[in-house]
């Protein structure tokens, strides 16, 4: 077992970090806010540290789930210099892959490794231990932290060098913009026509239509509910992230960008924590 510290304790690390103890890894956790820190340490087995410096002092890992480039940048300059040599700094926030070099150079430059490691599969995934991984950075530091990442995934791939995670999890969520808004048009159109969705969904489900989200999504996109799940906010921080990458690669992205729009309308609605399903809530409602 590794001794393993957790930054950030959000809706996805706080169950992340809870699989690494469950695992049986000696966990030290910290987060911004103490609270949740101490709520972690009241329903897991570990320790929570007030400074950073501290929590990373003698891990063999640590681990990080913050929120964009800014919130890792400033973690990171405090955890890098005060890890031990030998160490690997995993960075599961989906953040650039620009911050993703600069942070292996530094990572180097200190005698640690750095791996960029985003996930996929939401609150949902985090909290059973279900998540898909997306890592880049090398190999060898890769292989050491994989068996312990297990603990809260079910896949773990390494897809090349540094900034290959983040931009890995840039085509997931490229791709999945594109997935929701056909489906949102899709049961609109099936709504529109007269047709019961359920038995629509029933035919297409097994046919080429066939999605995560369509399996997953289209009941409650149909009844209208979208206080849980992935939020606008955060999807459109990626699309961002996604979109600025295209623009520096060259990359062509008209879905996206078109995307990225509607869910700005949705937020101009209220719907800023909604799942990002409630694509079709703009179509709904705007009738």
């Amino acid at each position: 077992m590794s001794r393993c510290t957790f930054l950030g304790l959000g809706v996805m690390g706080f169950p992340m970090a809870g699989h690494l103890a469950a695992a049986g890894h000696d966990v030290t956790v910290w987060n911004r806010t103490a609270a949740k820190a101490q709520a972690w340490t009241g329903a897991h087995k570990g320790r929570a540290a007030d400074r950073i410096e501290d929590a990373v002092a003698e891990a063999d890992f640590v681990f990080a789930c913050l929120g964009d480039d800014p919130d890792v940048r400033a973690v990171a300059e405090q955890a890098i210099p005060a890890m031990k040599p030998g160490a690997v700094f995993v960075d599961h926030t989906t953040a650039s892959a620009e911050l993703a070099r600069e942070l292996d150079t530094d990572a180097r430059d200190a005698g640690i490794g750095f791996l960029d490691a985003p996930v996929s599969g939401g609150q949902a995934g985090a909290e059973n231990g279900q998540l898909t991984i997306m890592c880049g950075g090398e190999a060898d530091r890769f292989a050491r932290a994989e068996p312990v990442m297990d603990a809260y995934a079910k896949a773990v791939s390494l897809i090349g060098g540094a900034g290959a995670g983040q931009m890995c999890k840039m085509v997931n969520q490229i791709c999945i913009a594109g997935i929701v808004q056909g489906l949102s048009e899709g049961l609109h159109f099936a709504k529109r026509a007269g047709l019961d969705p359920a038995l629509v969904i029933g035919a297409i489900s097994k046919g080429a239509a066939q999605s995560w989200q369509m399996e997953n999504r289209w009941q409650t996109m149909v009844d209208d509910r979208f206080d849980f799940g992935f939020a606008i906010d955060w999807m459109r921080k990626d699309l961002r992230i996604a979109l600025e990458e295209g623009r520096r690669n060259g990359a062509r992205l008209p879905v996206a960008a078109l995307v990225d729009q509607f869910y700005a309308d949705v937020q101009a609605m209220g719907g800023n924590r909604w799942d990002t399903s409630s694509l079709i809530a703009r179509l709904e409602r705007d009738l």
